[in-house]
This record gives C-alpha cells, structure tokens and sequence, in this order.
C-alpha cells in the first residue's frame, strides 16, 4: 500500500474524540457481537459502544486502567466487561469470525487451508523477536521462564497466521518452552476452528522430527521449513516469512503490546486479540466504505 493523499484520507482518525475510537461503520461491525443484557434485575444504562471504545483506547495508548479518561465508562465497570468477555471466549470469537469476513472479502475462502507459525518472546528485561526487536516489561509479576538458547528471561507469544497475515491464534507461555514444543499445543487448540487448515509455513525453530512426532494422530500436517541461505548476505525478504513479521508490525501498533504489562496470561492471550481485532475492524469498515 503506497501511502498518498487516499490512504490518508482512508485512515485519517482527527475527526474522533480519540483516534482509537470506533466509527460508527466500524461499530456496526462489533455490535453483533456484544452480548444482550441479561434478563432481569435493573436495565443496561451502560454504553456499550463506549466501554469497547475504552479498551481499545487502553490497547491503543498503551496506559495503565486508572489512566483511563473520566469520559469513558466507570474503570470499574470497564473492566468487568473486559474480564468477563476474556473469560468467556467472547475476544477469539470475535476475531475468528473476524477473519473469516476479511478473507471472504480478499476473494479467499473463509477458512484458510495454510498458516504461517513463528514465535516472539517476551521477557523480564527484554523483547527479542525473530528480527531482533526488543522492548522492555514490568515487574507485574505472573509466570515466565528462561530460554537459554537466547538467554531471555520471561514470556513467548506463539501465534498463526494465515498467508495474508490476519491472527488465526495466540498462545502465551513461559519463554523456555522450546519453539517446536509449544507448537504442538498450538496446533492442536487451533484445529478444530480451522478444520481445513493443514500446511504450515514456519522457520527454522520448529525443524526437525520432534514436531512430526508430536503431531502424531492429531490430523495429517505438513510444515514447511523457510531458512535463510548461507550464501546470501545482507537483508533479504523469504517467502511467507515476511507476511509473519508483518502481523507483528500490525499488532504492534497498539502500545499495550509493546511490554507484557499483564500478571495473567489470559489477559496477555486477550490483548493480543483485542489488537488483531481493532485491525480487521477498521480493514473491513475501509473495504465497505469503498
């Protein structure tokens, strides 16, 4: 995408109270999604569209909770949505259903058939990914490990992609889980939601027999190894492992990404969602406007 006087006015957000705010295209698309109020008891006086517009100004921003500006829902109230929503798998289904529409709309079927499978690592001091980016974190706490093949400390995101790039699934763990690993646990959580999803592009992290092995009787896989050659010097773009890389750029733009600030993996795995979500949003929302 070449960024002119169109792409500007395409993602010109200045006519917002915040830029992470929804558009009213854009809400239209989240607003099936929300859950009905339950029966019973006092009606919803909340917002909705307000307390999404609030944790996508937190993942957007990048700020703590009690920064969360007073025209915005009560924090409180933020919050039990955000928890409940994340306990009940409400931010995966949105994005499955998510990306679904997106390829439908790249004149791809909406089930993907091959994805791309890379890892980042998150860690105590440091962010290392596969191209060498690096961020520090907080002392919030919660689990993480050591990997000593990168002397890393902390968390790894493991995710897949399709071949466009949108976020099929993210699995956090402790950063000493080895990557072809903590691919096993991957595949075998996104299978059933992409049941035709059986090729996989990934790097030279997950080579070699042990991940074959662990695949075994969970559907018949096969994994493509992309390495870089030996003979090449400088920077060079491989086959299907720059559309990973550009998914980490995508997410990135949200600064709650930027550091695991969260204690619980859950919330982790759940901004990560929120990410990829605020992304299909506004792509589907462009798409439909033109």
């Amino acid at each position: 995408m070449s960024w002119d006087d169109t792409t500007r006015c395409q993602h010109n957000r200045d006519h917002l109270r915040y830029p992470g705010d929804l558009t009213d295209r854009e809400w239209l698309i989240i607003e099936p999604f929300i859950p009905a109020a339950r029966s019973g008891g006092r009606p919803r006086k909340t917002d909705m569209r307000e307390v999404v517009n609030a944790i996508l100004f937190l993942a957007s921003g990048g700020c703590p909770w009690r920064m969360l500006p007073k025209d915005f829902p009560p924090l409180s109230t933020v919050q039990r949505y955000f928890y409940d929503w994340r306990d009940g798998g409400l931010w995966q289904t949105i994005n499955h259903l998510l990306v679904m529409a997106a390829r439908e709309l790249e004149g791809r079927e909406a089930s993907p058939t091959a994805g791309v499978i890379p890892s980042r690592r998150l860690h105590a001091n440091a962010c290392r990914a596969l191209d060498s980016q690096s961020v520090k974190t907080t002392e919030s706490g919660g689990i993480c490990g050591y990997d000593a093949g990168k002397k890393i400390k902390g968390r790894k995101r493991h995710i897949i992609t399709d071949t466009v790039g949108f976020l099929l699934f993210v699995l956090v763990h402790t950063a000493n889980i080895q990557d072809r690993d903590g691919a096993p646990d991957l595949i075998k959580a996104i299978r059933f939601q992409y049941p035709w999803l059986r090729h996989l592009f990934a790097d030279g992290g997950y080579a070699g027999a042990k991940l074959r092995g662990a695949l075994l009787g969970y559907g018949k896989w096969t994994i493509e190894i992309i390495k870089r050659s030996d003979d090449v010097s400088g920077f060079v773009v491989l086959p299907r492992r720059w559309v990973v890389e550009r998914t980490f750029a995508w997410l990135g733009r949200c600064r709650r990404l930027a550091k695991d600030w969260e204690k619980s993996i859950e919330s982790s795995t759940a901004w990560v969602q929120i990410a990829s979500i605020r992304m299909l949003t506004r792509r589907i929302a462009r798409h439909c406007s033109q």
